[in-house]
């Protein structure tokens, strides 16, 4: 979702800049899955509490964000400033899209329990060469990433270009994409509460 928002708000470029930080999260969890050190999160559980955590304060920070972007779009419809979320953030609090989606990565507690739990049981053990399993199979995973963020960034981009000449509506959708990551960090807190 962050990989299409910064498409659609920033450009292709913009988006596989986002894209990239997702491969780079990925390759981080593959690696630690491979070495045996992500399981370190199954015997502290508290640490992977602190990581939920984390992750929901992250995604509502991206989501004020959004929705503080789609307030000034809604405000002033018809400026020819291009605004994105780093424009409308403190100097010293802009975010690079591949930092951002990052952090998403590495906070996000679906893909840690994809890599640390899933992932390692296409791995035989018993395998000469285990290694080379777990570098197949990221490749495999990150051909299919790939792929599937390309459709949402020139996906992304291109809805974005038939929107600019609708401001009120664009600033709605951005509004409604940060409503969402509000929400998805509000339900990610809660389930670390239950």
């Amino acid at each position: 979702m962050f990989v299409l928002t910064t498409a659609s708000i920033n450009g292709v470029g913009a988006g596989y800049r986002a894209a990239a930080g997702v491969f780079l999260g990925d390759l981080i969890w593959m690696a630690l899955a491979a070495t045996g050190a992500a399981s370190v999160l199954y015997a502290n559980p508290l640490l992977f509490i602190g990581l939920k955590y984390a992750g929901a304060a992250y995604l509502a920070w991206i989501g004020l964000g959004l929705l503080k972007l789609a307030w000034y779009h809604w405000q002033t419809p018809q400026s020819s400033v291009p605004i994105s979320i780093e424009t409308l953030a403190p100097r010293d609090k802009r975010r690079h899209p591949m930092r951002s989606a990052l952090m998403i990565s590495l906070l996000n507690p679906k893909a840690i329990f994809f890599f640390i739990s899933f992932f390692i049981q296409f791995v035989d053990p018993y395998y000469a060469y285990p290694a080379l399993t777990f570098f197949l199979l990221g490749i495999v995973v990150q051909i299919c990433s790939m792929i599937y963020l390309s459709c949402l960034i020139f996906g992304g981009a291109r809805l974005a270009s038939k929107m600019r000449a609708h401001p009120k509506l664009n600033a709605l959708a951005s509004g409604a994409v940060g409503g969402l990551f509000v929400a998805f960090s509000v339900k990610l807190a809660d389930a670390t509460l239950k």
